[in-house]
């Protein structure tokens, strides 16, 4: 056979082809609904579309429509599951919306305290309650000498699960940080950070905060003393712990959190802000005012808080 008998043959075939295609795609638009919903039938004008493509592409049209439903049938055959998936606007519930005229009517809990209206009070404390209590531990603890009964039992259910919860937390978290010699740096960072948030409110007896402050001391000074984990260690975590340490009266600690940062973090301000509280605390004018001076000379950015302090005491 020469070629052009085998170039005419082709064009018989792949015209025979497009015509069955169209044929197939008319029997199945006469399928029922539930058959087209269930294989996503394209409609008629697409096997129209389809058949002039392969018609005008002889062999290579047919090939790659081949190829792409052998394709489909393999990887993309089922459908997604839209089981849990809410398409009517009458089964969706709307988040809960801003109630503008009672927030604008908001006061700390600390003034709501000392007010003597009950109800304000309760409806304040059920407020803060709903919400994350963990930033306001120091106030509910305010409340536990209220002399609404049920204003101080609120705050002490809160207290009691919140205290709970942070020592059951922070053991598990100090455990990591000793037992767990995968990435003992990360755990002791994590302890570091979790523990201030709870320790700065000061909710705790003074023998249980101590105990917890020389953890997240032990902690901090394991990053300081390995060279190896020193750069994980940040300025705010010396500053932490060294004023957690100065609200305790270890002068000792504080003293060695302030060499420590200045060792590390000499152009950082809170190595000089931690050293003047340091001196302010133990009444030491002489170096309180050394400090300052070098603070002035060094090249540090002074907040409004520090510039402040600096005014009153020039």
């Amino acid at each position: 056979m020469t070629g052009a008998i085998w170039f005419i043959l082709i064009l018989i075939i792949n015209t025979i082809i497009c015509v069955l295609f169209v044929v197939w795609g008319h029997f199945q638009q006469l399928r029922d609904e539930e058959a087209k919903q269930k294989h996503a039938l394209m409609s008629m004008q697409g096997y129209y579309i389809q058949a002039g493509i392969m018609f005008l592409c002889p062999v290579v049209g047919p090939l790659f429509f081949i190829t792409a439903q052998i394709i489909y049938a393999y990887f993309f055959r089922n459908g997604p599951d839209l089981a849990d998936v809410i398409f009517g606007k009458d089964k969706v519930k709307a988040p809960r919306k801003a109630e503008e005229e009672v927030e604008r009517n908001r006061v700390p809990l600390e003034e709501a305290l000392a007010v003597s209206d009950r109800q304000s009070v309760r409806s304040l404390m059920l407020d803060v309650v709903r919400g994350d209590v963990s930033k306001s531990l120091a106030s509910i603890n305010l409340a536990l000498n209220s002399e609404d009964s049920e204003t101080s039992h609120y705050a002490a259910t809160v207290m009691r699960d919140s205290l709970n919860d942070f020592r059951q937390t922070s053991q598990y978290k100090y455990l990591a940080f000793k037992e767990d010699y995968v990435a003992p740096e990360v755990k002791a960072c994590e302890l570091i950070e979790y523990m201030n948030d709870i320790l700065t409110q000061d909710v705790f007896p003074e023998m249980e905060q101590r105990e917890f402050v020389n953890k997240m001391d032990e902690a901090c000074n394991f990053l300081y003393s390995d060279e190896e984990y020193r750069e994980k260690i940040l300025p705010q975590y010396v500053e932490w712990v060294g004023l957690l340490q100065l609200k305790l009266r270890n002068y000792d600690r504080v003293k060695y959190w302030c060499n420590a940062s200045k060792e590390l973090f000499p152009n950082e301000l809170s190595t000089y802000t931690l050293q003047l509280k340091l001196y302010f605390c133990m009444e030491n004018r002489e170096s309180f005012f050394r400090v300052m001076d070098e603070l002035k000379k060094a090249d540090v950015v002074i907040d409004r808080e520090t510039l402040e302090l600096i005014r009153i005491f020039n």
